[in-house]
């Protein structure tokens, strides 16, 4: 199967693409991929070394001629956002990604693609491994758990690397140049409640939200997608209201950094009630069905009688919960007001974990303002208190404030224009880029992002055009061609 991908042109990066989607690397288990790049570099009989919290970097000499050239750090991060259908079997910690060539598109079968970073390193690769590609001096950066924390990139010392220009190869759009990012924070709420034995006389019903397109919680979180677990919380609502039900379980997303696409609540209702609940279940199905008829036409909610779980939430906690959640913002929060069309600040509802007693509720926040970042993180963290849960910040990364006067984007503009004949456009994005926190130790580098384009990031549909791989790579080949003298 991916066989067929390492025959796509340009070959150099889609053979080292195979190469690297075949070796599992989840964020926080990059022990492996550490391992592959550590063996590529050395085999090219390169410089190559890792820092003290894993991060690779490989060194290349100049080509000849190219050695009066500003040294050139090239940057992308080994690790991935594993997402799969529920319907798929697949061991991420086990298997490589399975790839197929649609039209003009690589897809994954029924997983992440790992596009997302993976084309980034896969082009580093092919620039390292050349022996007919003009550059100045290279330094490979390859970060490690940029996907759940970014501490990669945070643990990276001042003064290992010796580049006066990085090139970020992490942007999703290949007629993009970005020059700024938000940065994020994670708010974490846990709570207790003391199980109860399930009443005499009640039937259980599983309930699901399912279809959802999901997505990348920064890129897309102001296309109007449909979270599950907000979803399944207006279900639980409505069911709390109407009906003596009682809460046994909810699992409901994933990772913080994906738009959760699917959740499951197993609920138990007095038998006498349970007609009337399936009724009215199907109401309040329909009328959220049609809300998201645009946004999300594939969203299946239903529900159906299983064997009961005995153990239940008492109604007061399963109130304290559901109405908390409810007051959560979703979704975009503020929008910029010196950037047309940014998202500033938003937040993320990505886990609902209930069970056993414990409840478990993990929301990411970005904004390109860190005050904005803090004030709806304040917002969230006073919603839970509320409801007597203990609630900590953590991964808290800054954001990267634009530079629109920076040399190198000067120097990207002007290749653009020549190659493509047409403007760039100069932007700056919502998701998170490494580049705000490598410029604490690194103040004076001047960087910039830019890649192909990858459609569906963090979730299943990740897609990456290959047209689009081609037009990045004759662009990067010019760029290095090009670089400022020192």
């Amino acid at each position: 199967m991916n066989d067929e991908i390492r025959q796509l042109e340009p070959n150099a990066i889609w053979k080292n693409f195979a190469d690297l989607n075949a070796v599992p690397r989840p964020s926080k288990k990059e022990e492996r991929v550490i391992r592959f790049m550590l063996d590529f570099g050395k085999s090219l009989n390169l410089e190559t070394s890792t820092d003290e919290v894993g991060n690779v970097i490989i060194r290349k000499p100049a080509t000849e001629g190219m050695e009066n050239r500003k040294t050139t750090v090239l940057q992308s991060h080994l690790d991935m956002v594993h997402q799969k259908n529920a319907d798929t079997d697949f061991d991420f910690d086990t298997q490589g990604i399975q790839m197929y060539v649609d039209g003009d598109w690589v897809k994954a079968k029924g997983t992440t693609l790992g596009a997302d970073n993976g084309l980034g390193v896969a082009t580093i690769m092919a620039l390292l491994e050349s022996d007919d590609i003009p550059h100045p001096p290279l330094e490979a950066l390859f970060t490690i758990d940029e996907e759940t924390g970014m501490t990669g990139a945070m643990g990276l010392k001042g003064g290992i690397l010796k580049g006066e220009i990085l090139l970020n190869l992490d942007t999703e759009e290949d007629d993009e140049i970005d020059i700024g990012c938000a940065g994020g924070i994670d708010v974490t709420a846990n709570g207790e409640y003391t199980p109860e034995q399930i009443p005499e006389g009640h039937t259980t019903f599983r309930m699901v939200v399912k279809g959802l397109q999901g997505g990348h919680s920064g890129i897309d979180i102001h296309r109007g997608r449909g979270n599950a677990n907000k979803i399944m919380n207006r279900l639980l609502y409505h069911c709390l209201e109407e009906f003596d039900v009682r809460i046994s379980e909810i699992n409901g997303g994933s990772l913080r950094n994906a738009i959760p696409r699917e959740s499951t609540a197993t609920i138990s209702i007095d038998t006498n009630n349970a007609n009337t609940f399936a009724t009215d279940f199907g109401h309040w199905a329909e009328t959220i069905k049609n809300e998201f008829a645009v946004t999300e036409p594939d969203l299946i909610i239903g529900q159906k009688v299983v064997e009961p779980l005995n153990l239940v939430m008492a109604v007061g906690a399963s109130k304290k919960l559901v109405k908390s959640l409810y007051a959560s913002h979703n979704g975009v929060y503020a929008m910029s007001a010196s950037i047309n069309d940014l998202v500033e600040t938003s937040n993320n509802v990505a886990r609902v974990l209930v069970k056993d007693g414990k409840i478990k509720i993990g929301c990411l926040t970005r904004s390109s303002v860190d005050s904005a970042k803090m004030d709806l993180a304040q917002a969230l963290k006073s919603t839970f208190e509320l409801a007597e849960y203990q609630v900590s910040f953590g991964g808290n990364y800054p954001g990267w404030n634009p530079n629109p006067n920076s040399a190198i984007l000067e120097v990207l503009k002007t290749k653009y224009e020549n190659l493509f004949n047409d403007e760039p456009k100069i932007v700056a994005c919502h998701a998170g880029l490494e580049c705000g926190i490598l410029g604490k130790n690194y103040p004076e580098m001047d960087m910039i992002s830019f890649g192909p384009t990858i459609k569906g990031a963090h979730s299943p549909d990740e897609r990456v055009s290959i047209s689009s791989v081609q037009k990045f790579w004759k662009f990067v080949l010019a760029i290095l061609e090009d670089m400022p003298k020192k």
